[in-house]
């Protein structure tokens, strides 16, 4: 979850490295730490907090040195403080850290009966100890590595700056995503190539085992059996400019409103400009499979859910959702003539990751839906597919679920089409498919009516989202947007489960958001409705336009765009990711890095 960054050059790095943790911020935010190499001095400087707390005390003392490591952090082991903030240092070396290290205590405790002092709590500092242990034998970088790599169990991406090695970064992967930089005057290393925008125009993403030494002319690359080993060297086209809010007041708001463009990016990456398949999606229907298993988590997790209902209903293909962190430890039936579906937006998720990698273990062929090129599931799967929503910064996750959606829904027509299943139904889907940006584009425009309900509901303790069919996946999703940018409790129900316990939460005033679809559940999902009223709800409903019209009972109507029942999950998206950012706003939350939480989830 932290993010990492080293970068050695023949000019001061500490810009570079500070412009490359505000980038990487969105993976942690708890504390952030620099060190460099100056005049034969390691010079160190941590905060608490966000960067700007950094680049503060950077102001008052600015640390000189053309090569150097940085970090901010998400807390695993030990509290937030500036004592468990990265760089940790040990003799003549500084090291940052990314991962787990499970068997910490047990190389803790052997370190300091031979007398070595620790100053944090953290799994990462012994890795410092470590490295400071293999240099004082005069023994070589490479060996220095691999002694200690064969020490460290779990998941790690660590970069190693050494006083008596004053141009040279030592970098190593083990189910951490770690990416190498080459720039045209100096090379760096860093969490993932947002890390690396604007420094490194070509980047080579490490595997695990994997170790690099490298300095601002060299990069050598090493497994863990220490042979020197060659990755694919890739192009590094992100442009730091991107990481911007334009005129939005958070990324957040700006997520939410591209969109109608990231959505036709992702459409037109589906489909050629006539409207056929692409030859990714071709090569996937090809596999033909007897059942479908999605793997995911968080949004990601909800937006398979959705398209379990899409799959399961038109391509009629059994699908099985599952969470990815609990998927590999309840030894799951695998179908051998099945199709693993991976979503993630990062393409690092490691649950996501391992769970894949479970799977695969049975031989079943896997696609990722991914919106990171490059990434570890990206090139673990047999299959990508790439939602192309761009960076997405915002730790709650708006743009790159609706493209998860365009992709899934996508997948369930080729599958339809394939099997000549519901064949004028999934006509009228496809039809309707390329009209889903300009619907969007409409419901967005509902922002003042979302701004007034979220006045509304900010004061509230708790708050029930409800929907059926596939907007039933939708409230869960609600509700997590709610929980995680405005920390109001928030849970999502189908409408027809209420009755079976949650309707005995239901008080005097209690907010309850109904998702009403223009579909065959909409009568009873009313009647639902009207039994939340009689206990006093205060009833907010985002309806299709056409759904049920007598709902005149709500205290809160909004009506937006239809197209399709089907497509009525990623338009009603739109609503649901306002209202938790407009709640959050009024509340006066860090809507764009809530508290505790990161970006992508790179620890068990």
């Amino acid at each position: 979850m932290c993010g990492i960054i080293g970068v050695t050059s023949s000019s001061n790095v500490q810009n570079s490295i500070i412009s490359s943790l505000r980038r990487l911020e969105y993976r942690g935010y708890d504390s952030s730490g620099l060190a460099t190499i100056s005049n034969n001095k390691l010079n160190l400087c941590r905060a608490e907090g966000k960067i700007n707390n950094l680049t503060s005390k950077l102001e008052e003392i600015p640390l000189e040195g053309s090569i150097g490591i940085g970090h901010t952090r998400w807390a695993t082991h030990g509290n937030i403080s500036v004592d468990n903030a990265h760089p940790h240092v040990s003799g003549k070396v500084a090291i940052v850290h990314n991962g787990i290290i499970e068997n910490y205590q047990k190389i803790k405790d052997e370190l300091i009966s031979k007398g070595r002092n620790f100053t944090s709590q953290t799994d990462s500092e012994v890795i410092a100890h470590l490295f400071d242990q293999e240099f004082s034998k005069n023994i070589s970088k490479k060996i220095a590595t691999q002694n200690v790599l064969k020490i460290l169990e779990g998941a790690y991406a660590f970069v190693v700056l050494n006083l008596n090695e004053p141009d040279t970064l030592i970098a190593a992967r083990n189910a951490s995503p770690l990416a190498i930089g080459k720039g045209e005057i100096l090379n760096s290393v860093g969490s993932d190539a947002i890390a690396l925008a604007g420094i490194a125009k070509q980047i080579i993403f490490l595997e695990d085992g994997d170790f690099a030494i490298l300095n601002k002319e060299e990069v050598q690359i090493y497994d863990l059996e220490g042979n020197k080993t060659q990755r694919e060297v890739k192009s590094n086209s992100l442009d730091p400019t991107i990481i911007s809010k334009g005129n939005h007041r958070h990324f957040m708001q700006k997520e939410i409103y591209e969109q109608p463009e990231t959505i036709s990016h992702t459409i037109s990456e589906m489909y050629n400009g006539d409207g056929q398949m692409s030859e990714k999606l071709s090569q996937i229907i090809k596999e033909n499979p007897n059942s479908i298993t999605i793997l995911a988590a968080g949004t990601s997790y909800y937006a398979g859910l959705i398209g379990k209902y899409w799959i399961e209903s038109l391509s009629k293909i059994p699908v099985n959702v599952e969470i990815a962190s609990e998927f590999r430890y309840r030894k799951p039936f695998i179908d051998p003539k099945g199709l693993v579906i991976t979503i993630s937006q990062s393409g690092e998720s490691i649950d996501t990751l391992m769970a894949m990698r479970h799977a695969q273990e049975f031989g079943v062929k896997s696609v990722a839906i991914i919106n990171s090129i490059g990434s570890t599931i990206d090139r673990e799967s047999n299959y990508s597919l790439y939602t192309r929503a761009g960076a997405e910064i915002a730790v709650a996750s708006t743009k790159a679920f609706t493209a998860q959606l365009i992709v899934l829904l996508s997948i369930c027509i080729a599958f339809s089409e394939t099997k000549n299943k519901n064949t004028n139904e999934i006509k009228l889907i496809k039809s309707n498919l390329f009209k889903i940006p300009g619907a969007v584009a409409k419901a967005l425009s509902t922002e003042n009516k979302i701004i007034e309900i979220a006045s509304n509901i900010v004061k509230s303790r708790s708050c029930l989202y409800l929907g059926r069919g596939p907007l039933y996946p939708l409230a869960l999703e609600g509700a997590l947007k709610l929980k995680e940018v405005s920390y109001i409790h928030a849970e999502g129900f189908s409408a027809g489960e209420m009755k079976h316990g949650p309707i005995a939460l239901i008080e005097e005033g209690l907010p309850v958001i109904s998702l009403l679809a223009n579909d065959h559940h909409s009568v009873k999902t009313v009647s639902n409705l009207r039994e939340a009223l009689a206990r006093g709800a205060k009833l907010i409903i985002f309806a299709d336009e056409g759904a049920e019209n007598n709902i005149d009972f709500a205290h809160e109507i909004l009506r937006l765009p239809f197209l399709h029942e089907s497509i009525s999950p990623i338009i009603t998206s739109i609503p649901i990711q306002l209202l938790a950012y407009h709640t959050a706003v009024a509340k006066g939350t860090d809507v764009d890095q809530p508290k505790n939480l990161a970006k992508s989830v790179t620890v068990e």
